[in-house]
């Protein structure tokens, strides 16, 4: 890694290769797909409605599982086994190393998404579905993907056991993807604060194919804030 320039493409690199030799992205993969597969065809056949609004409806608790369920190694592993250390003390940036790590855990998280499209081919092989939530849920989802991974980025990088990574992980992403369901237990001044807060109501907004500007800011905020986190942790691993 002499260029610096390229060390974060390196690392990316490696970890999706590590991610395509591992059973573990296989099977998070194959249940994700069984799960949103029996979510679209109870729509498509047996209520016999050719959207993809229940798949949507639904991501962002779904999400809540898978993404910490595909980040959960990331680091962790690197940790238990020893050969973080060896990476943090290579000539690379710590930004390099979270940059390259959280390149490669997204692009394998947007991959989960890719054999939806079929979804909306049979929609619209079969129906006449309204294309503008169709888009604004791909876009909607590329951005709560995003969000989730720094997320999942963050839990890995704080902890050398998986498991750990995993549930905190579940509990981060569930909570911004749950609290506009307790809304009705928030007290009024406090619930445009809880709105704001909530992953889910931006993500609807967008998946309705309304594009505010307030909610794309949202999720760049929490990408940037969890990414922000693993950087220092991981330069609190350096330090250490």
């Amino acid at each position: 890694m002499n260029n610096n320039k390229k060390a974060w493409a390196i690392i990316l690199k490696r970890e999706l290769a590590s991610y395509f030799t591992s059973p573990m992205a296989y099977i998070v993969w194959a249940i994700f797909l069984l799960y949103t597969g029996i979510t679209f065809v109870s729509t498509f056949f047996l209520i016999e409605r050719a959207e993809l609004r229940s798949f949507f409806e639904t991501l962002p608790r779904v999400m809540s599982f898978f993404i910490p369920a595909m980040t959960m190694r990331i680091f962790a592993e690197e940790k238990k086994s020893g050969s973080i250390e060896t990476l943090i003390t290579l000539p690379v940036t710590t930004r390099d190393v979270v940059c390259g790590k959280y390149l490669a855990s997204f692009i394998s998280c947007l991959i989960l998404l890719l054999p939806t499209v079929f979804y909306v081919i049979m929609c619209c092989m079969f129906g006449k579905p309204d294309m503008g939530p169709i888009i604004g849920g791909y876009l909607g989802s590329i951005f709560l993907i995003a969000s989730f991974c720094a997320i999942g980025l963050f839990c890995s990088a704080i902890t050398k056991n998986q498991l750990i990574a995993f549930f905190v992980g579940i509990a981060i992403c569930l909570g911004f993807s749950m609290i506009n369901y307790f809304m009705p237990l928030v007290p009024g001044p406090l619930v445009s604060l809880f709105t704001f807060i909530s992953a889910t109501s931006h993500f609807q907004s967008i998946s309705r194919g309304i594009i505010d500007t307030r909610d794309i800011i949202y999720f760049i905020s929490l990408t940037a804030l969890f990414f922000i986190l693993t950087l220092q942790s991981v330069n609190n691993s350096r330090r250490g």
